[in-house]
């Protein structure tokens, strides 16, 4: 008879991280953590853990009394525009056009190879400008080149401006038909002025040539790094649909990077041009094969995207009343709210859970209104959910709540938007907007996360947004608001238990405790006992994921 060798399995790892102050709760701490393979089996005092597990087999860390707190998980941000972000010109904080201008001519200088096709960056702010507050135009892009396509957008991703040869390239006149669900502008000369807004700024992106596949595997990997560098663990990104609008080699490159790359959770949301799209990807698309082919804890397939509105500094949120200093705008519908209910009515009946961008008031209404209608037996048992939920007044955020509506929050917005809120919206509203505590307290889930690139992806000044409601230098002193701040053990819980509760993960991911995921990070500082308007400036000693150390310095 054959003689059957018994096949070898790998043992599991084995590691004991010890003399910590480890986060377990509110006011509530541990020493220790011991984990196997992927998950932790024991928290406790580092004496007993020591005694217990002094095994040959088991690596121990000493964490030299350092605090360690669960994995933070953005909830909402674009990671790889984030990524792209990092390889183009930065144009982020810019205090005038012209500024803007000699950046871009600078990096064309630097960069002549990657600039031969074309220029597309983003992080203008027109309300950072010194002196003349406007929006860049053709005329102004001219000054870079007028050989090359550029495109640069807002901040916010609802506003871009591109040179003439962009115009050219689209065929565009002045009487030219307007784009769905958004429009270029005309200007006193009466051609197309380069400025572009809602979704009509996704034709104007696509005149830049794309990224070749191999430079976005790179740059997904770079920023990887980078994210695990900052203490995050876990993200909740909306790449396809917004930077891959093709959807299936989106999903292979990602599925190829985490063959042998499993540095960070990444859970997808997604987006799409069209119903067609959407119906297509449910009955035999990604969806279809998501049991099969994201069967682990490092990629999930998640929600469905949807943008009901744009944004508040573009002016183009949706606001019930208009804006107070610019009374006929109400802002600009990204879907109607007809195709919503369609998208909604689908995506339930499939069981997969509706995100939706909502920023102004009548943005939030109307999808709140239209989650509602789509509940079973009225309970939102699929967790749909609000993402940014800016502008609201009081009886719009008992409505959330009752509704147990998630909230996906960015309180770092607040460091630009504490600024003009006021005058966009009037005294009264602004004071009842950003209402992240009183959604809190409502008992409303409050997941955070920065919408990178629009803010960077770093969570601690998020954390200190949250927690002071001032902005980075400080102001104002009392804080904008402040009945909106939050405590530090809320904060943490929002990026870390909140944002696991809203992709399904509560069971384990977001607590260091038994049976939970092996995801936490050491901090330089003591967050609990450091002055809050230091807690921007906290750098991780060390991210782990899984067990794996995959960040230290």
């Amino acid at each position: 008879m054959r003689n059957l060798k018994k096949k070898k399995t790998r043992d599991k790892m084995k590691k004991l991280f010890y003399n910590g102050k480890v986060y377990v709760n509110r006011d509530e701490f541990q020493e220790a953590i011991y984990l196997e393979g992927e998950f932790i089996k024991e928290v406790g005092k580092t004496e007993d853990l020591v005694k217990k597990y002094d095994q040959a087999d088991v690596e121990k860390v000493d964490l030299e009394g350092r605090t360690v707190i669960p994995g933070l998980n953005d909830s909402h941000l674009h990671f790889m525009q984030f990524g792209e972000s990092m390889n183009q010109v930065d144009i982020e904080g810019v205090e005038s056009i012209e500024e803007m201008i000699d950046r871009c001519k600078i990096f064309m200088e630097r960069n002549p190879k990657r600039c031969e096709k074309g220029i597309h960056a983003i992080g203008w702010n027109q309300d950072f400008f010194k002196g003349d507050k406007r929006i860049p135009n053709r005329f102004d892009l001219d000054k870079i080149s007028t050989e090359i396509p550029i495109v640069l957008e807002r901040v916010c991703g609802h506003i871009v401006s591109s040179n003439t040869k962009v115009i050219e390239i689209l065929g565009l006149t002045k009487d030219s038909p307007q784009y769905p669900d958004g429009e270029f502008l005309i200007g006193d000369d009466g051609y197309p002025s380069g400025v572009y807004t809602a979704n009509a700024c996704n034709f104007a992106k696509d005149v830049i040539p794309d990224f070749t596949l191999e430079e976005r595997r790179e740059m997904l990997i770079e920023t990887m790094d980078y994210a695990v560098s900052c203490g995050l663990t876990s993200v909740q990104s909306n790449d396809v649909g917004t930077t891959f609008m093709n959807g299936p080699v989106a999903f292979k490159l990602l599925k190829d990077i985490y063959k042998e790359n499993k540095k960070i959770r990444y859970r997808h949301q997604v987006c799409f041009n069209d119903f067609d799209e959407f119906e297509k990807y449910l009955s035999d698309g990604e969806y279809s094969n998501k049991e099969k082919e994201y069967n682990t804890n490092y990629l999930k397939l998640g929600p469905l995207k949807l943008f009901k509105d744009g944004s508040l500094g573009a002016r183009t949120a949706l606001m019930r009343n208009g804006y107070n200093d610019d009374r006929d705008n109400h802002g600009l519908p990204w879907i109607k709210d007809e195709e919503m209910r369609k998208y909604v009515k689908l995506a339930s009946k499939n069981d997969l859970q509706v995100i939706t961008h909502v920023i102004g008031d009548k943005a939030i209404e109307d999808t709140v209104k239209c989650y509602e209608d789509s509940f079973v037996d009225g309970e939102n048992k699929l967790r749909h959910t609000l993402v940014h939920c800016q502008i609201t007044d009081r009886e719009l955020v008992e409505r959330i709540a009752r509704d147990d509506i998630c909230v996906m929050a960015q309180p770092i917005f607040l460091d630009y938007d504490m600024k003009v809120v006021e005058d966009r919206c009037g005294k009264e509203l602004a004071s009842t907007s950003y209402a992240f505590k009183s959604l809190k307290d409502l008992g409303s889930h409050v997941a955070y996360g920065t919408d990178a690139p629009v803010e960077n992806l770093n969570p601690f000044p998020n954390i200190y947004m949250a927690v002071t409601r001032k902005d980075k230098k400080g102001n104002p002193e009392g804080g904008f608001y402040p009945k909106e701040c939050v405590d530090i053990y809320e904060a943490i819980d929002a990026y870390t238990v909140e944002s696991a509760y809203v992709e399904f993960q509560e069971d384990i991911k977001g607590r260091i405790k038994k049976d939970f995921l092996a995801d936490f990070v050491v901090l330089d500082e003591d967050i609990f006992t450091i002055d809050p308007m230091e807690i921007k400036d906290i750098k991780p000693r060390m991210t782990i994921v899984g067990g794996n150390v995959v960040y230290k310095r």
